[in-house]
């Protein structure tokens, strides 16, 4: 008769440090982080409380690994679509990109709530924050210095990230009003409000880029 033991296979430990995270992240936005004890991640995920301490130095060790993988997907949300023939269709893409779904979410909210007391009392907290920030700004940068560049502007490195900071700041106000009421803005309107107010900070005109 055939074994039916189960064949493990080299996939299931990064598997299963992907379900841990997945429930961190699950319970971090459903329940808060007082809430989101080891006990209760463990039994999210359907694992042993074992496992954690097999995939993971600590709690504290996996609630990060939870923020890094959440701060990647938004950054990776936002470069969606990012494509075009032109520099300021692909900022426009980038800009409408970070201000719809499943970037702006209220879940996307709760998560960010949850997470962002931590990042002033844990330094690898503030460490992972400041990653991601900066990825995200310095890809911001990078657009829009093209978008200039293609205007027949140029501008200093400091001008650059002064420009990147206040987009930055534009958009992060749009993306938290949106997160938390969803309901109180037309179909398109924070995304047009984004590229209008980047547009304006730049001096330069940014349509949504799907008329090239």
């Amino acid at each position: 008769m055939p074994s039916q033991r189960r064949k493990f296979t080299r996939e299931e430990p990064e598997s299963r440090r992907a379900d841990l995270i997945a429930a961190t992240l699950d319970l971090m936005a459903d329940a808060g982080p007082a809430e989101t004890t080891v006990r209760a991640i463990a039994e999210e995920a359907g694992l042993s409380q074992g496992m954690i301490r097999h995939h993971f130095s600590s709690k504290e060790d996996l609630i990060n690994a939870a923020y890094q993988a959440h701060m990647a997907g938004q950054l990776e949300g936002s470069e969606r679509s990012v494509a075009g023939d032109t520099a300021r269709a692909r900022l426009a893409r980038f800009v409408t990109a970070s201000l719809t779904s499943p970037v702006v979410d209220p879940r996307a909210l709760s998560l960010w709530a949850a997470f962002i007391h931590m990042v002033r009392r844990d330094p690898a907290m503030r460490a992972t924050h400041e990653e991601n920030y900066l990825a995200y700004r310095d890809r911001l940068e990078a657009l829009v210095a093209a978008t200039l560049a293609e205007s027949g502007r140029t501008a200093t490195s400091e001008e650059l990230r002064r420009l990147a900071i206040a987009c930055n700041a534009v958009i992060d106000g749009l993306w938290l009003e949106g997160g938390a009421l969803p309901d109180a803005f037309a179909a398109g309107e924070i995304e047009a409000i984004g590229r209008a107010s980047v547009a304006a900070l730049l001096g330069l005109p940014l349509d949504d880029g799907t008329e090239e």
